[in-house]
């Protein structure tokens, strides 16, 4: 039996999805599992990236297929790297996956549910999707024109949950979600993590990093990961005006994303 991971990111890609995945994958690998990943030659920064088609790491077989490389920069653009990624990596599982092997689809692109679910019927594979968001909810919700909300791609959606042998989410609220459509016997709850044999606390003293951003004296508020169109930054902003005489405290903003400039934007309004 193989398992077979569908992501668009994976090592040494450093966004969020990869590293869970990356981390799951190369754990599976070592306890003698047949692990392999279909995925992209890009990294979540840098779509110009061509890493190799073909690779091993840490015991894993990685599939790299070509899309196009239009980046996060626009919705169109996006779109158009989700479409091509959903044709190439089907292919590859089409001619990976067999009887009894497991398929493992997670959700970027949204809805590489739907391709796998095929395969995965076709080729006599068991499908588990392992969802870190709900789409189309999520970009309903937040008013952003997208072509994942067509009543057809949704019905298409919603099977690949009912097909699944199982549906991985992140939480209850999430799994109240995912129970409405694919009923409860699938749903499964696991909470992402982190390794800690690797992330540790230390002494603030010994940070490299609060000795070369002046933070050794701060009580810092930081927030690390994609400040994308779904994030809430007011809360934060607000904390951090309130507190603004406090030299003692600092807010620290690490990553990129859509609302990047929105944040430095009101940093700047607001004298923070």
């Amino acid at each position: 039996m193989k398992v077979i991971f569908l992501n668009r990111y994976f090592h040494p890609d450093i966004s969020a999805t990869s590293q869970m995945l990356s981390s799951l994958a190369f754990h599976l690998a070592a306890q003698g599992t047949e692990v392999h990943v279909i995925t992209s030659r890009q990294r979540y920064d840098d779509p110009a990236a061509v890493l190799p088609l073909q690779e091993g790491i840490n015991g894993v077989h990685v599939h790299r297929v070509r899309t196009s490389r239009f980046g996060r920069g626009t919705l169109a653009g996006r779109a158009l790297d989700y479409g091509s990624f959903y044709l190439s990596a089907s292919l590859r599982l089409l001619g990976l996956a067999g009887l009894g092997d497991v398929v493992v689809a997670k959700t970027d692109p949204p809805l590489i549910s739907v391709p796998a679910a095929f395969v995965a019927r076709l080729r006599g594979a068991r499908l588990v999707n392992w969802l870190q968001d709900v789409f189309p909810e999520a970009a309903e919700r937040m008013a952003i024109p997208t072509f994942f909300t067509g009543g057809i791609l949704r019905g298409l959606r919603n099977h690949s949950l009912r097909q699944a042998a199982a549906n991985v989410v992140l939480g209850e609220r999430m799994a109240a979600v995912i129970r409405t459509i694919s009923g409860p016997g699938t749903v499964n709850v696991i909470p992402n993590w982190a390794d800690g044999d690797t992330l540790v606390p230390i002494d603030p003293s010994e940070s490299v990093m609060r000795k070369a951003w002046g933070l050794e004296e701060k009580f810092v508020v930081a927030y690390s990961g994609n400040m994308g169109r779904a994030h809430e930054f007011d809360t934060i902003l607000a904390a951090a005006s309130a507190v603004r005489g406090d030299r003692r405290i600092a807010f620290l903003f690490i990553g990129g994303g859509f609302r990047r400039g929105t944040i430095e934007k009101q940093v700047n309004a607001r004298s923070l």
